[in-house]
């Protein structure tokens, strides 16, 4: 049964925030292998990738947080998707929400706030690997008109098994 919604806002993250999105993070680092991450993060360690997403231009960092009491519910980003020239156009993405907001819409106050900033920018796919099983993932992006286009099987290990990742593309 989902959750009681929240009044959320979302905004650019800022240097801040950097505490309690490296704390939600690490949430699915020790937790779940949603992040292929097996190593907890210090905010110090998490800084660089903070700083990797400025406020404009195709890596954003956009952050919900609860309009009463200013907690940060959670997270989406867009990064580079390989380091390579050829790529710069394309991004990858992810959201991470905290996990006692759950199912209460803030995946989708945040991708559709990531989507709307990203359309003025020269992107012109989106990407998102995402572990199975995750259906809710799933249902994030096919509402955000991401299709499967492939699957690697097995590609990671954590927490003593194999997991796939299926891809999903959006056209920008």
């Amino acid at each position: 049964m989902p959750s009681e919604r929240v009044e959320a806002q979302v905004r650019p993250g800022v240097e801040a925030d950097l505490e309690a999105l490296t704390e939600i993070y690490n949430h699915y680092v020790r937790e779940t292998a949603i992040t292929f991450d097996t190593a907890v993060f210090t905010p110090s360690e998490r800084r660089p990738w903070l700083l990797s997403h400025p406020e404009d231009g195709p890596h954003r960092l956009m952050v919900a947080t609860d309009t009463g009491t200013q907690r940060i519910l959670g997270y989406a980003t867009s990064s580079p998707f390989r380091p390579k020239p050829a790529y710069g156009t394309s991004v990858e993405t992810s959201v991470y929400v905290a996990p006692d907001a759950g199912r209460r819409g803030i995946g989708t106050l945040l991708y559709d706030a990531l989507f709307k900033a990203l359309a003025g920018e020269d992107v012109h796919r989106a990407y998102a690997g995402i572990a199975r099983p995750n259906e809710p993932s799933e249902r994030l992006h096919a509402r955000f008109g991401f299709r499967h286009v492939g699957t690697f099987h097995e590609v990671g290990r954590k927490f003593g098994r194999y997991w796939d990742v299926a891809w999903y593309e959006k056209e920008l």
